[in-house]
């Protein structure tokens, strides 16, 4: 995956941006939101686990929808940590028009629009201090000094997105994950969940959001 590329997508139905680089909707057809916060909130034990100085990561920055969702949930006072790798951001209007989809996440998203329009990627949103590392994950990653308390694995899906969902992905997943963190993602995918308990995790599949069957989550062990 080339670093820095920006996003190139399509739009499904006027309002479900599609990559057209790896042929996935960015989020469900059904709920983006609900979705968000069956998987990878909920997946993690989120809020009940947030406190000061925690610290979320994510595969697949995307819209920046999973992150406005754990703004909205996070009231603080204390502020929390939000790192998020991506290999191909999206132009600043494509991720407003697609934010148009959740008016409940529009008045905290000002910030972010703001700050992602005039080329940040490190920015506060509410209690939330944030930072979207761009660049080819299985380069970014390595060279990551952070550990996560909790993941949100949300690449393209492993059939259309091999690459991030690896191996060596997964490693460096488990490598950068503190005592006791967690992951959630959205895929049930055999092999995902191999790697995954090989690097250390263990790996529960449970009940998905919507018409899919089942997710993934996991402590690290």
């Amino acid at each position: 995956m080339p670093d820095n590329q920006t996003a190139r997508i399509e739009w499904r139905d006027g309002v479900i941006p599609v990559s057209t680089q790896f042929d996935d909707p960015y989020f469900s057809n059904a709920s983006g939101l609900e979705e968000t916060r069956h998987v990878f909130l909920a997946g993690n034990d989120l809020p009940a686990r947030l406190t000061g100085g925690f610290h979320v990561a994510e595969l697949g920055f995307g819209t920046g929808l999973n992150m406005l969702a754990l703004a909205l949930m996070w009231e603080g006072p204390q502020m929390i940590r939000f790192t998020s790798f991506e290999a191909y951001p999206m132009a600043p209007a494509d991720i407003a028009t697609s934010l148009d989809a959740f008016p409940e996440v529009k008045p905290i998203a000002a910030p972010f629009l703001d700050a992602w329009a005039q080329g940040a990627r490190s920015f506060t949103v509410g209690h939330v201090a944030v930072e979207v590392i761009t660049g080819d994950a299985r380069e970014t990653l390595a060279a990551w000094d952070g550990q996560a308390d909790a993941w949100f694995l949300d690449g393209f899906s492993p059939q259309k997105n091999p690459e991030l969902w690896g191996d060596d992905m997964m490693r460096a997943v488990g490598a950068h994950t503190g005592q006791g963190g967690t992951f959630a993602t959205y895929t049930a995918a055999g092999h995902v969940r191999r790697k995954l308990a090989d690097a250390g995790f263990t790996v529960t599949r449970v009940a998905g959001y919507g018409r899919k069957r089942h997710m993934s989550k996991g402590t690290m062990r």
